[in-house]
């Protein structure tokens, strides 16, 4: 990578932030507020981190408000003042190291690849290393195929995507543009369907959807999303998927929605729009989801939810309401105990009788 200075204020303008200090001030990289230096970017977008922002020797930071305290040993401090502190270093963190493509040696097609005859590519595209490319696939222009990747027939990705090593998307799949797929990635594995016989033999049901990824998608590592029997499996524009989610033949998940990590969801659920589905939550197979829910980590959802708004606990319920039974269950321990009390005290009433 080259090396890279920014003055203050180009990034006031390529942030669009209101700069507090020297316009000509230099910077030359990023780092976080504990290990930052007076040339590095910084940045704080969370209240908590506030006192690591007054002790933090770096050159700028972006702040929504500049503080009212500074630490003492810091003669002069300089900020870039902007309503969203963690965006404005995003953009330049890019300036300086770009979207991490660039850190990839491979470009074009790399002799090891293999990639079938019928396939088409794209304007600029990088296959890397090993990777396998089968028939009929289809590639747009500016995407990286990392090394190890292997795409299935008649699969089709748009442009300026990247997929990270050992990324496996089978047959009949579609990628929007701009989509992410990290390592370990796993799109269109047959889904979970069986018949029992009457000699309780478990016989495969062949799966012949495939699973479309629309435009800005996002799947974290060692993610799954499985085809349908019939239809296709569809995750909305903009939808962020963490790692290590597991997602069911059939599902279809809105646009811009939030799956975090080690969430599973069963065949045939439908999650509507800016939807986010905490840590470690399952949601049962053919139910709904409405827009804007909020299912906190751990929770199992049973049932369908049809109004917006947060719920938690297993079988889910709103959110308050689950805080209250919480609040319940905590204190059943005094309340056994205050009901001893009372039987006791009947007990003894009684024995006078």
């Amino acid at each position: 990578m080259k090396n890279k200075s920014f003055t203050l204020q180009q990034l006031a303008d390529l942030t669009d932030s209101t700069l507090v200090g020297d316009p000509e001030y230099c910077i030359t990289n990023v780092e976080s507020l504990e290990l930052a230096s007076h040339t590095d970017a910084s940045f704080l977008s969370n209240a908590r981190y506030e006192k690591a922002m007054l002790k933090s020797k770096a050159g700028v930071i972006f702040v929504t408000e500049l503080p009212t305290e500074l630490s003492k040993d810091v003669e002069e401090r300089r900020f870039l003042v902007t309503a969203n502190p963690s965006q404005a270093f995003q953009k330049t963190f890019e300036a300086f190291y770009g979207t991490g493509q660039e850190f990839s040696g491979f470009v074009e097609v790399h002799p090891s690849a293999v990639v079938h005859p019928t396939v088409v590519l794209g304007r600029t595209c990088t296959i890397g290393p090993l990777a396998v490319l089968d028939k009929d696939v289809a590639i747009g222009d500016n995407t990286v195929i990392s090394a190890g990747c292997y795409i299935g027939p008649f699969t089709k990705i748009g442009s300026n995507c990247f997929l990270h090593p050992r990324v496996t998307i089978r047959e009949q799949c579609t990628l929007g543009n701009r989509v992410i797929l990290q390592s370990g990635v796993v799109i269109g594995s047959c889904g979970f369907g069986y018949i029992t016989d009457k000699n309780g033999k478990h016989n495969k049901l062949n799966q012949l959807g495939g699973v479309i990824l629309h435009d800005d998608v996002e799947v974290g590592a060692n993610t799954t999303i499985d085809r349908s029997r019939f239809k296709n499996t569809e995750i909305g524009r903009g939808t962020k998927i963490d790692n290590l989610v597991q997602i069911g033949h059939g599902v279809i998940i809105g646009e811009d929605s939030i799956i975090v990590a080690q969430t599973g969801i069963a065949g045939s659920t439908r999650i509507g729009r800016n939807v986010t589905i905490g840590g470690q939550a399952a949601v049962a197979g053919h139910l709904q989801i409405a827009d804007r829910v909020a299912i906190a980590g751990r929770c199992g959802v049973t049932k369908s939810l049809m109004k917006e708004g947060p719920y938690g606990g297993l079988p889910a319920r709103p959110l308050d309401e689950y805080h209250r039974m919480l609040v319940h269950v905590q204190n059943i321990g005094d309340q056994r105990k205050k009901l001893r009390t009372l039987e006791s005290r009947i007990q003894a009433l009684e024995s006078k009788t």
